[in-house]
């Protein structure tokens, strides 16, 4: 997708890691209150940051806009992109009703995978699959809240073919990634792609010439640009969400694709593997 038609906070995402630290704090206030900044003056914008107005400036034409105003109606079209009439706007609030915080919610996370399919780009998710199909083994990894997206996927992909297994543990992330031989993939989770362990575990992996697939959301990360494929998630997650759901649902969106162009590639033996484990488990039903 051309840079000029990409909605705003992809620019963002996208060019995050490239900001100054001054431009980052206009970013994570953009991206934290979307709705408030469209009715702020550049002087109001710099305060709330704590940054100079020419900082706010710098950064509109970093994400290739010719100033704030046209900065200020980019950010109002991606806030109505993803809004139908059906959904209520704003943050939850302690007056909302039951009905009101379901509606909020349901909004929230239709937007992260409304945001997540703009950013599918096919020649990643073609080239990730021809990783994981070739792969004699898969580990799939992440720290936190991501190491139970990487234990979904590895449940999910060993229902299917053999070879996929979650490590958690930071330490034994290391000493499974000097076993691993350039014939094996891993299969890692991180929201931000910049995290202390996930730079050490690429350290080790790519001396080991194994094939890295990152999921995160953010394209020009550290870790990133470390990675065989990159596949990104939408939800613009907060530095006090850690974790949020819509996130994860993003994610899980981005892991059923995957999993989905992976099994249809072999789908007699994928169809196999699928009735055996059914099988298996089938005792173990009242």
């Amino acid at each position: 997708m051309p840079f000029a038609q990409r909605n705003i906070l992809e620019r963002i995402s996208s060019e995050y890691y490239q900001l100054t630290t001054a431009e980052r704090k206009v970013a994570d206030y953009v991206v934290a209150h979307q709705r408030d900044t469209q009715f702020m003056s550049i002087s109001e914008l710099a305060e709330a940051c704590g940054v100079a107005e020419a900082t706010v400036s710098r950064f509109c034409r970093r994400l290739n806009y010719k100033g704030y105003n046209a900065f200020k109606l980019a950010l109002a079209n991606t806030a109505g992109q993803y809004a139908g009439e059906m959904f209520l706007s704003g943050e939850i609030s302690p007056e909302d009703s039951v009905p009101d915080l379901c509606q909020k919610l349901y909004s929230t996370e239709v937007e992260a995978l409304s945001q997540t399919l703009s950013m599918v780009r096919p020649e990643s998710i073609l080239a990730a699959a021809d990783i994981l199909s070739r792969a004699k083994r898969v580990l799939c990894m992440g720290q936190g809240g991501s190491m139970i997206m990487a234990e979904e996927a590895a449940h999910l992909f060993s229902t299917a073919m053999p070879g996929f297994s979650p490590v958690s543990d930071s330490h034994l992330q290391l000493i499974a990634a000097t076993t691993l031989t350039a014939g094996d993939a891993v299969l890692f989770f991180s929201y931000s792609g910049a995290t202390r362990e996930l730079m050490d575990l690429l350290d080790v992996v790519r001396e080991r010439g194994v094939k890295v697939i990152l999921v995160t959301h953010f394209p020009k990360s550290p870790a990133a640009a470390l990675a065989d494929v990159v596949l990104q998630c939408g939800a613009n997650e907060g530095p006090l969400q850690l974790g949020s759901v819509p996130a994860r649902m993003a994610q899980l969106f981005l892991v059923d694709i995957l999993f989905t162009e992976v099994c249809r590639r072999n789908e007699d033996a994928a169809k196999e593997v699928r009735e055996r484990v059914a099988d298996a488990l089938s005792s173990k039903h009242i």
